[in-house]
């Protein structure tokens, strides 16, 4: 007879299959010459779609990166107006939209684009105003002309200017507008995404201006590319790893979960970030969102998956073979974890249980997976079966998440100099840098004065 298989074991084994599947770059390959092969056989030339969202901060900085691309590259772009998303794919909607602004504004500033350093968020009356002027400006073959301006006067409060430019697009805008967005709306939801800022090519979806290096990739590799060889309008930028200036070096918080993909990708980056620098690391684990009642739709699940095997080949890390620690997973690691920070192997367990759960494919809810991980980061297996005998790990949890929620944000990852503004996301560590560097700088100041 053959060996029996636990239900875990074989949910554990099927996942790790599936997303092996689903992350396989020959698989990747095999969709992208089936959607350039279809498009080619319908007729169409080379089309990037771009899904705008009037009251996005990102899709401020990406409609201006639209006349680059068309002068760079031998395709069309198609713009739809898109709605908000849903509140399924947007948890903790105000948060998100307070910390876009803040956001947006310095990712403006790292690459040379224009967004106003004293944004607020716009009302609901200008946002209907600026729909309307783009969906005239869309009517009228104008968009690249009006969407900046429009743009910039919403986020810069100029609401005269905001108002005349509404007054010039007439009566029937508002109308069109509400038709547009329907449109877009429907558009965006049938080749399978959620979010606005997103440019669409050939099957494959990539947010905003810090995605646009992957997408300026696809088109190269189509041979669309008119400056071959010339440096990305919009690379991915990671920090410089430079000689640290004088002056002591702060604490940098770190909100992570281990059901995050984008925590497995920044972990051992910002390990390494710390250490260049001298910094403390001070870890502060949370529960995966679902967890904490926040829902994470399957459609953006998908998405992320697909992103995360992207920037995990651009940062040379594995990533593809998972075992989603959700429920069990999580809470078992969480429970080691707050025992080996005590014994200060925190680093080491919580970058081996990540890696196990989204490049291992080891299933961190079985014991033989977890005390695996855990003998790896320096564990022994009396000191794993005392963590997992204690709730005492539910008290952090709760107190790194209420932090985070104090800071500002709710996801992972999430990081900060102590005492300064917080990052969110893995394709941030380069701002992290930059606020390492000018707080060891104002550290040192007094010193060189002296």
């Amino acid at each position: 007879m053959p060996s029996e298989i636990s239900p875990v074991s074989l949910r554990t084994s099927i996942m790790r299959s599936v997303t092996t599947a689903l992350t396989s770059p020959t698989r990747r390959k095999l969709a992208r010459d089936a959607a350039a092969l279809s498009a080619r056989l319908r007729g169409e030339r080379p089309t990037i779609r771009y899904f705008h969202q009037a009251d996005d901060p990102y899709s401020h900085l990406a409609v201006q990166m639209l006349p680059r691309l068309r002068a760079r590259y031998a395709a069309d772009i198609e713009i739809r107006l898109v709605p908000p998303p849903a509140d399924s794919a947007a948890p903790d909607r105000e948060r998100l939209r307070a910390y876009g602004v803040r956001d947006a504004i310095r990712l403006a500033r790292s690459r040379g684009l224009g967004f106003p350093a004293d944004a607020t968020l716009p009302t609901t009356e200008a946002v209907q105003r600026l729909q309307s002027v783009l969906a005239d400006a869309l009517e009228q073959g104008r968009f690249d002309d009006v969407a900046y301006a429009a743009g910039a006067a919403l986020w810069s409060g100029d609401h005269r200017t905001l108002a005349d430019m509404a007054t010039r697009a007439g009566g029937q805008a508002p109308t069109l507008a509400e038709r547009l967005l329907k449109t877009g709306e429907e558009q965006r939801a049938k080749l399978g995404h959620y979010l606005g800022g997103m440019f669409h090519f050939e099957g494959e979806w990539f947010w905003g201006v810090d995605r646009l290096g992957h997408l300026e990739a696809r088109l190269a590799a189509r041979g669309l590319d008119r400056e071959a060889g010339s440096p990305l309008l919009a690379p991915a930028f990671e920090p410089s790893l430079g000689p640290p200036p004088e002056g002591a070096a702060p604490t940098i918080e770190a909100w992570f979960s281990f059901r995050s993909p984008y925590s497995w990708l920044f972990m051992p980056r910002i390990r390494h970030l710390a250490q260049a620098y001298g910094a403390t690391l001070e870890l502060r684990p949370i529960l995966p969102m679902v967890m904490r009642g926040l829902a994470v739709p399957r459609i953006k699940t998908i998405y992320i998956t697909l992103d995360c095997k992207r920037e995990a080949e651009r940062v040379n890390l594995p990533f593809g073979r998972i075992v989603d620690p959700v429920g069990a997973g999580a809470e078992r690691a969480l429970a080691v974890l707050h025992h080996a920070m005590t014994l200060g192997l925190g680093e080491q367990f919580a970058e081996l249980g990540l890696k196990a759960a989204f490049a291992d494919g080891i299933a961190l809810a079985e014991d033989e997976g977890l005390y695996g991980v855990a003998r790896r980061a320096g564990l022994t297996d009396a000191q794993t079966a005392a963590a997992l005998a204690d709730d005492s790990w539910r008290q952090r949890a709760e107190t790194n998440r209420a932090a985070l929620l104090e800071a500002g944000l709710w996801g992972a990852p999430t990081f900060r100099i102590t005492g300064h503004q917080a990052h969110w996301g893995q394709d941030r560590l380069y701002m992290l840098e930059e606020d390492l560097r000018a707080a060891m700088q104002g550290a040192a100041a007094p010193r060189q004065d002296g």
